[in-house]
């Protein structure tokens, strides 16, 4: 199947208005969290809202700075923004796995060095994940600049596997919502606990 394309603008636009909505969900809901509350798990085996922010720390403390290094490196060749870029198949297909339910997610577990670690996380995993975010949104306004779609970003489990900085990036950013899904399903369910005991 053919590699699909879309207008440059509109498809940075989608992408900066996503990083926005997280960054706003973050600030007011989220941020405003005791200790107790980002690190109470809803059940031994599953993940606390701090668990989740960290797993997303993990991740973005690898794919941003690849991110960044290979849009210096495009920006040094010379490589200018067209006005339509392109995602691949596969990208696509990672990146609509990455926005299916948790349920189904889980049948693909997570790596061991990039699950949380931390059981008695403070408030400084909610801002280090503002802080990528606001990282993120610096570096697609650099995207915008070159052509996202011939940049080559490798993939953390299987370095050989290289996939189009656009399906890196909106990968990247299904993971975030899921996530963030996750922590504020993780606080309603902590917070019905607590009102039935």
């Amino acid at each position: 199947m053919s590699a699909s394309s879309r207008d440059t603008n509109e498809f940075f636009d989608q992408l900066t208005n996503q990083v926005l909505a997280l960054r706003v969900a973050t600030h007011q809901r989220l941020r405003p969290l005791t200790n107790e509350q980002l690190n109470r798990r809803p059940s031994f085996d599953k993940w606390s809202v701090g668990q989740c922010l960290e797993h997303l720390n993990i991740i973005s403390g690898y794919y941003l700075p690849s991110i960044k290094a290979q849009l210096q490196l495009a920006k040094a060749k010379g490589s200018a923004a067209g006005p339509k870029v392109r995602s691949g198949w596969l990208g696509r297909r990672l990146t609509e796995s990455a926005r299916q339910s948790r349920e189904l997610a889980d049948i693909f577990r997570v790596r061991k060095q990039y699950a949380p670690t931390g059981v008695r996380l403070t408030g400084t995993v909610v801002e280090a994940f503002n802080r990528q975010l606001d990282e993120l949104l610096r570096l697609l306004l650099l995207a915008r600049q070159v052509d996202a779609g011939t940049v080559r970003i490798s993939n953390p489990i299987y370095p050989w596997l290289r996939l189009r900085l656009t399906d890196v990036l909106e990968r990247l950013l299904a993971f975030y919502q899921r996530y963030i899904r996750q922590a504020e399903e993780i606080l309603v369910t902590n917070a019905t606990k607590a009102m039935s005991e």
